[in-house]
């Protein structure tokens, strides 16, 4: 007797239900495996060399000292401040390795600012990095403080250097930003990266924040990456890189976006706590088969862009030299 429930049927014209059927999203509507794919895409375009990612398989974890109407936050970036001496740094800029920093910078939380994102790795082909609400949510953490949601903002925000070094992240940049956290008697930090790298960055200075007494959240798109380094608190936005805070020209999103980050912030029972965003980008998953994907792209495509990172490491190089 023919079991039509064994595998073989399916060779008989009988065929399972599809995913569809079945309500299944697609295989690749999932996070974006980042670590692999920039592993991949650097062998693709000629460096042999794999880059080592932070890993830790525990992380520091400091509680809210105060409730959260009573603490005062401050916000760390991976944004630079816009400079007109150093090209384009607009919306869709290409890559810009002149716009980079090498340094620890702060600015006054009370003013504006126009900080762009031109110097790191953003999803160029899915946002165009025209609205600095999606990765500096300055103005809306004011907001929160008039409002008594939060005691009240830093006097400063902190600039951290997306620097591929980890040596210099633990060992320079991290304890820096902490010393200033503490001259400006901060209770908790709001960390928000951009590029994959970024991610890592603030990845390990909100571990030693959280290690020198600062409770910390890491808002971000970039879900295996900051999970590798382990951080305390961890909202995930399932977005294209460069929109940590929400939705491009959407205040709705990213006003829900940092209010769930500080939920978490509250709220997380222990170390190592990750709350996705229930918010989606689009409908449509598709955009998450892009980023650099050297399954998609030609030979042709991979040369240029190799000759194109060398021309701009050269760049970063003499400013690095430069500042040092």
């Amino acid at each position: 007797m023919l079991d039509t429930e064994s595998p073989s049927s399916s060779y008989l014209g009988m065929t399972a239900p599809s995913d569809q059927q079945l309500g299944f999203a697609p295989d690749d509507d999932a996070p974006i495996p980042y670590m692999a794919r920039t592993r991949d895409y650097y062998q693709a375009i000629g460096y042999s060399t794999p880059y080592r990612w932070a890993h830790h398989i525990d992380a520091p974890f400091q509680p809210l000292v105060k409730p959260l109407n009573r603490s005062r936050l401050a916000i760390i970036t991976t944004a630079a401040p816009f400079d007109p001496a150093r090209g384009d740094q607009g919306p869709g800029a290409r890559y810009n390795g002149g716009a980079k920093f090498y340094s620890v910078y702060d600015g006054d939380s009370s003013k504006t600012h126009d900080l762009r994102i031109s110097h790191v790795a953003y999803d160029r082909a899915h946002t165009s990095a025209e609205d600095s609400g999606t990765w500096f949510p300055l103005p809306q953490l004011r907001k929160l403080a008039r409002e008594g949601r939060i005691g009240d903002v830093a006097p400063r925000f902190f600039g951290a250097p997306t620097n591929r070094s980890h040596r210099v992240t633990i060992e320079t940049d991290a304890p820096e930003i902490l010393a200033r956290c503490r001259a400006d008697d901060v209770d908790a930090a709001v960390l928000v990266p951009n590029c994959p790298v970024c991610h890592q960055t603030v990845g390990l200075v909100a571990r030693h924040l959280e290690a020198g007494g600062i409770s910390t959240v890491v808002m971000g798109c970039a879900k295996d990456i900051v999970e590798h380094a382990a951080v305390s608190r961890f909202l995930f936005s399932d977005f294209p890189l460069g929109n940590s805070a929400g939705k491009p020209r959407d205040p709705a999103s990213q006003a829900f976006t940092l209010e769930l980050a500080l939920r978490v912030l509250e709220t997380a029972p222990g170390p190592q706590t990750t709350v996705q965003s229930p918010l989606r980008w689009s409908a449509d998953a598709s955009w998450k088969r892009d980023y650099n994907n050297v399954a998609m792209l030609s030979a042709e495509e991979l040369a240029r862009r190799r000759r194109e990172f060398d021309a701009q490491k050269e760049i970063a190089r003499g400013l690095r030299e430069s500042a040092a």
